[in-house]
């Protein structure tokens, strides 16, 4: 399998989400900010989703749409996006399909453990499902806002 690097196609994929079902192809037509994030309720994953909502009206005026994705379940999605108030997608791939696909499945080292999980990690399309530019490794302050300039550069 080949990384995904700036100036692929948005990857053939289907995915089940806490707003319905998702096919890649229906995303294709605007730009499409996807971004991968270890755990539902985790202190720097809902930093992270509040901050993509606290901003989201931002990229709706642009035209762009906002996918969160983990290895979360639908159920554990449709809790963490309901306690938090979230009005975009998110995506359930608990099988690691799609975190597969983008490569960010790393091994990490927790408390001195070897452990094997999602790299944050955010991807922006353009409107023609191009990849213009990737984020790997995210921290999350400042990150959305990051994002957002770049969205606006489009």
């Amino acid at each position: 399998m080949t990384t995904i690097t700036v100036g692929d196609s948005l990857p053939e994929f289907n995915a089940e989400t806490n707003q319905g079902d998702l096919n890649s192809k229906d995303l294709v037509g605007q730009p499409l900010v996807l971004y991968f994030y270890p755990r539902d309720n985790t202190p720097g994953c809902t930093n992270q989703a509040n901050d993509f909502q606290t901003h989201l009206k931002e990229f709706e005026a642009l035209g762009v749409k906002i996918i969160g994705a983990s290895r979360d379940s639908l159920r554990s999605h449709e809790r963490f996006a309901e306690k938090y108030d979230l009005q975009f997608p998110l995506i359930a791939d608990p099988e690691e399909t799609l975190c597969n696909l983008f490569e960010v499945m790393k091994d990490k080292n927790m408390y001195g453990r070897k452990v094997r999980g999602i790299e944050r990690s955010t991807f922006l399309f353009d409107a023609q499902g191009k990849l213009v530019q990737e984020w790997r490794k995210v921290k999350v302050p400042g990150h959305v806002e990051e994002v957002l300039q770049a969205a606006k550069a489009l």
